[in-house]
């Protein structure tokens, strides 16, 4: 089903997707960012022809931006519109405390949903503690009370995937109700598979620089080292820009679409001549 979608990994991941789907409970993928874990989730959602239900958690974030919010525009305009008929005051609020006035936030959407979407919560560990604790309470009841509607339970349990880049860690209860997955940088085969996957038409030669360029700037003690996601982001510049092989200008040129950090930058830089060397690349001088 993965390779289908173009997803390329090892056995691992084909493994917990389908404990996960066939136990039916949420899988916790971590990793460092940029490794493919919420791609997992958009390929489960293409294989499966479902929707993709995204809920993007963020410091701050809590229930009310997760489950729903009243469109309170719209109540008041209805109000409005409706304050010289001749509905009692109990009608009125029964009519603008209706689904026609409710804004489905992601949890409720994925609750509400007329069939089993794969719900990603992504990026976890940037939510805090308190947000966690009432996620944990969705994911074992897959219910939600609205004061004014009631209770909703799901009428298909979603697909779930959560990802995070461990900035924190999480509790032992959110752990306890996932399966588990670790997904790390891939190694030589499998990056330059991928690099070829998603840039069918790149040079033979220049992906397989590329992928070992990659390999050896992982080694390097960086604040924010490049994924997969990156590596791809680069075999497409220079695919753009015609490039059959990697020099060091073309290095130095086109290091910010890998790198996105001041230091980084300045450290690669400084140690640039001996990548190149552990990578067979040489500048175009050197060549001549």
């Amino acid at each position: 089903m993965l390779q289908e979608q173009g997803y390329i990994t090892g056995d691992a991941v084909p493994m917990s997707v389908f404990l996960s789907l066939q136990l039916n409970k949420p899988l916790l993928v971590e990793g460092p960012a940029g490794v493919g874990k919420t791609e997992i989730a958009k390929v489960m959602a293409n294989a499966l022809q479902t929707d993709l239900i995204r809920l993007q958690c963020y410091e701050g974030l809590d229930a009310t931006h997760a489950l729903y919010e009243w469109n309170y525009q719209r109540q008041l305009l209805h109000l409005k519109m409706v304050e010289h008929n001749e509905q009692s005051i109990e009608e009125k609020e029964k009519t603008i405390f209706s689904d026609s006035f409710l804004m489905k936030r992601p949890l409720l959407k994925a609750i509400t949903h007329n069939q089993k979407p794969v719900l990603l919560i992504d990026e976890i560990d940037r939510s805090d503690e308190e947000f966690e604790s009432f996620l944990l309470e969705v994911l074992s009841d897959w219910q939600i009370t609205i004061p004014e509607l009631g209770t909703i339970r799901a009428t298909h349990i979603p697909h779930v995937i959560l990802t995070s880049n461990r900035t924190r860690e999480l509790s032992d209860a959110l752990r306890r109700r996932c399966l588990y997955l670790y997904i790390d940088y891939p190694d030589f085969e499998k990056e330059w598979l991928i690099v070829k996957n998603k840039v069918p038409h790149i040079d033979a030669k220049l992906a397989e620089q590329i992928t070992l360029f990659m390999q050896q700037l992982r080694i390097i003690k960086l604040e924010k080292t490049p994924g997969i996601a990156e590596t791809l982001d680069w075999a497409m510049a220079l695919s753009a820009l015609h490039i059959e092989h990697l020099d060091k200008n073309i290095i130095e040129q086109t290091l910010g679409v890998v790198l996105k950090d001041w230091n980084d930058t300045r450290e690669v830089q400084l140690s640039l001549s001996e990548l190149l060397e552990k990578t067979g690349v040489h500048s175009k001088v050197e060549n001549l």
